[in-house]
């Protein structure tokens, strides 16, 4: 991997001083900062060749229509997936898995039917199924997790059923940052004939993801977790389902033939892109994604473990600081509480020594009911993160309970 001091010089905003203190960032999990290729990416389709997509005949629509469709091949291709086609634009992760409920739901789920999530989901894999489940008469079943933060796994096999419609679960918990087994809980759905939907927001950054090798059926993810932009995300879904699934939107684009009468729908992929969709930010997608495979991913993940386990020595060796989430499968996320010590308190005491953390449910209020707690705070490291910031919170954690006594 490249050496970290040049590497951040590629993140403008790494640079900056927050109450006159260098910035400290640690809130990857909820959103990455931006390399500036990715920053020009986005900068160069509107100064140089905006043009809507598709539908033009023009030279500037020709240019972001070439650019968007190529930076679909870019994605495909990064998460490995079989054809182009499975590769669907969408707003991000939240956007792909409610349009997943809504088609799928409308088309095979009937009362009575189950739908399997875990006690890690955001709560963006939730509530989806919840408002599908309400509209169809479908029930929830829920995987449940052990004090480490891990799935029970025989607990999950005995949830599974000739009710069970779909598994959806997170690849990893953004809560706590356990890494799921998601081969195997796939494998497990598959032979009994269940698809899954993998939540690959807080997965697809750390390491490798190869669709074919999942066999996943669904696999969405955000691309402003990934170094990209915000407002795009991905749906990749085998052919077989998107071919069979109506679209959950309707508008431009995604359609063959309209009359008052009866409408006919667009091809793969188009049929689930309706109106005018982010063009832009895709292409600084693609670029973000050939960022990242510069670096080598597989140094990502050695670089980011290594961060975790130094944050982890670091933070444990604080007395009266309790870690949530300690399971041997870990992206490198820890989240923590000082004992007595509000969670808000604690980030915002560090937020003025210009340390960025996370605090609240983190949207997993079910994960928070286990644990009979209110909240965390949460440090997100990823590659651009070093163990002198590390030893900075450490420093300002100990800080923080020299102000509460």
């Amino acid at each position: 991997m490249r050496d970290i001091a040049d590497i951040r010089a590629d993140f403008p905003i790494l640079s900056r001083k927050v109450y006159n203190k260098p910035l400290v960032y640690f809130d990857n999990g909820a959103t990455t900062q931006k390399p500036q290729c990715v920053l020009d990416a986005v900068d160069e389709v509107y100064k140089s060749y905006n043009g809507n997509i598709h539908r033009g005949v023009h030279f500037l629509s020709d240019m972001s229509s070439e650019g968007y469709e190529g930076a679909r091949e870019k994605v495909r291709s990064f998460i490995n997936a079989g054809r182009k086609e499975e590769v669907i634009f969408t707003s991000g992760t939240t956007g792909s898995i409610n349009g997943i409920a809504f088609s799928f739901g409308e088309r095979y789920i009937k009362p009575g039917d189950e739908i399997i999530l875990s006690r890690l989901e955001h709560h963006a894999n939730i509530v989806p199924w919840q408002m599908m489940c309400q509209r169809k008469g479908a029930v929830l079943r829920v995987i449940p997790i052990n004090d480490n933060g891990e799935i029970i796994p025989e607990d999950y096999h005995k949830l599974l059923s000739k009710k069970t419609k779909l598994v959806a679960v997170t690849q990893a918990s953004n809560a706590l940052g356990t890494v799921l087994p998601i081969k195997e809980i796939i494998e497990a759905a598959h032979s009994v004939d269940v698809p899954v939907l993998i939540d690959g927001a807080q997965g697809i950054q750390h390491g490798f993801v190869d669709v074919k090798a999942l066999d996943s059926d669904f696999y969405v993810f955000s691309g402003h977790k990934i170094y990209g932009p915000a407002g795009i995300g991905i749906l990749y879904g085998k052919e077989k389902w998107l071919s069979e699934l109506d679209p959950f939107q309707g508008g431009g684009d995604m359609v063959d033939k309209v009359t008052f009468e009866k409408t006919t729908y667009n091809q793969l992929p188009f049929k689930f892109e309706a109106g005018t969709m982010n063009y832009p930010a895709a292409i600084g997608l693609a670029t973000a994604l050939d960022y990242v495979s510069g670096l080598g991913r597989e140094n990502i993940a050695a670089r980011e473990k290594e961060l975790l386990l130094y944050a982890t020595d670091r933070l444990s060796a604080i007395k009266g600081l309790k870690i949530y989430g300690t399971s041997g499968k870990k992206i490198s996320t820890i989240s923590f509480l000082l004992k007595d010590i509000h969670q808000y308190d604690t980030g915002m005491i560090l937020d003025k020594m210009g340390i960025a953390v996370r605090t609240g449910t983190h949207c997993a209020q079910p994960v928070m009911d286990y644990y009979r707690i209110d909240g965390t705070v949460r440090a997100s490291l990823c590659f651009y993160n070093t163990l002198e910031e590390i030893d900075s919170l450490a420093e300002g954690i100990e800080k923080v309970k020299s102000m509460f006594g």
